[in-house]
């Protein structure tokens, strides 16, 4: 029995960027993951193991309890153009951390970064996801969503691997650096798109164009 396997790697205009913009953003944070506990250990004044753990608590726990309101506020303005907003938004916030990590030298600077870390991703989170199921391919919405991760983990995977080398021979400020232009190079594929996600209005419509699942291949 003769079985043909034959993947398309094709998708819509709205899900290729968006997977584009998701690789570089989560390849600058898989930058600084593997080294965060010793930067914090290392490099800020008083800290200790517990230091890094409630630091990892504000960021986990506030962007959790932020999301679901993100979400519900997005899910009742209707069209994209909240959604674009508070994707751009987050991203920017997230760039921002990022660099902002590289000053902190105190504890309280370093939980104050963490909440405006968690307050980029519960923006980024919500509004990303809205966007992309919109725009799934028809019959493609499985390999839309494993493609997004496949990429975003492979780009994290190369990005981890070398954080730690990146941090060895060049220092933490230039990790922290790389990733707030990785984060910033994700917030730029999203804005010169905006014919992509926040279509031009015809005949002096003002509102917001809905948007059907994108054509596979455009």
């Amino acid at each position: 029995m003769k079985i043909s396997v034959n993947i398309s790697l094709k998708v819509g205009r709205v899900v290729k960027y968006l997977v584009l913009s998701d690789l570089f953003f989560l390849a600058g944070w898989g930058l600084i993951e593997p080294i965060f506990s010793v930067f914090v250990v290392q490099k800020v004044v008083g800290a200790t193991l517990a230091t890094v753990g409630i630091a990892a608590a504000i960021y986990w726990i506030l962007k959790s309890i932020l999301e679901i309101p993100v979400a519900n506020l997005l899910d009742r303005i209707p069209g994209e153009k909240d959604d674009f907003a508070a994707l751009v938004g987050g991203l920017f916030l997230a760039a921002l951390s990022a660099f902002a990590f590289s000053w902190v030298t105190q504890i309280w600077e370093l939980y104050l970064i963490q909440v405006i870390h968690a307050i980029a991703f519960a923006l980024y989170i919500p509004s990303w996801s809205a966007i992309f199921s919109r725009h799934l391919d028809k019959e493609r919405v499985s390999f839309d969503w494993s493609l997004d991760s496949t990429m975003s983990g492979i780009g994290a995977g190369i990005t981890g691997l070398l954080s730690g080398v990146i941090a060895e021979y060049f220092g933490f400020t230039v990790v922290f650096v790389m990733a707030g232009m990785l984060a910033m190079i994700a917030a730029f594929i999203i804005t010169v798109s905006p014919d992509i996600i926040l279509p031009k209005p015809t005949h002096g419509e003002e509102t917001m164009k809905e948007h059907t699942p994108g054509e596979i291949g455009v």
